[in-house]
């Protein structure tokens, strides 16, 4: 009698992570089935036993993605003063599209891949990635307030406002990178946007 479902060891925390990194390289639509069996060394069956299809396993992966880069948002924005390890954060992404000739890499940012590929069409992907990029306005916003009030940040627009930007700055540029733009100029366009923000505090970068 054949064997069916999951293994013994079957490790899907483990299984999901190296399926982000499949997905993050080559995108939904451009990873099989067949590409997640060999790259997690898997039987198919063990597969769709697990995760049910492709496309739940991609949404577990994404939402993963988001789990690590909202950690890594947050330890950013304790940072004082903030703009030098914003500038950071938001650099990351820009500098994945020297990456972009190389097909195992990863290309841009997950988040924002999702939205290119699956939304508005699935219902659940525009739904994780709506409450990433909220979640992303509200904790930079709330960061970004702080920084106003230590003069470090300039009060000339909202935190809110300016927290917008940089989703938009993060995002475009991260879907740049997917072209193989090059990640100096978009390097620059960040510098330029936080130079904007620059208050007159002494503490400021």
């Amino acid at each position: 009698m054949a064997r069916t479902g999951r293994p013994r060891g079957f490790d899907t925390a483990v299984a999901v992570d190296r399926a982000r990194g499949i997905f993050w390289a080559s995108g939904y639509g451009g990873t099989s089935i067949q590409d997640l069996v060999d790259g997690l060394d898997v039987e198919r069956g063990s597969l769709y036993a697990a995760f049910g299809d492709k496309r739940l396993l991609y949404l577990e992966a994404v939402k993963l993605y988001w789990a690590e880069y909202e950690r890594a948002l947050e330890t950013a924005l304790a940072s004082v003063p903030l703009l030098p390890a914003l500038r950071e954060l938001l650099v990351m992404p820009a500098q994945l599209g020297g990456a972009a000739d190389d097909p195992g890499a990863p290309h841009g940012c997950m988040m924002g891949n999702t939205a290119v590929e699956l939304v508005p069409y699935d219902a659940e992907a525009t739904a994780i990635v709506r409450q990433s990029f909220d979640r992303f306005v509200q904790h930079v916003s709330e960061a970004l307030r702080a920084a106003q009030s230590r003069g470090e940040v300039t009060a000339a627009s909202s935190p809110e406002a300016q927290a917008q930007l940089l989703l938009v700055l993060a995002e475009g540029t991260s879907l740049l990178a997917r072209t193989g733009a090059d990640p100096a100029a978009a390097t620059a366009a960040i510098d330029a946007a936080l130079s904007g923000l620059r208050g007159t505090s002494p503490d400021g970068p």
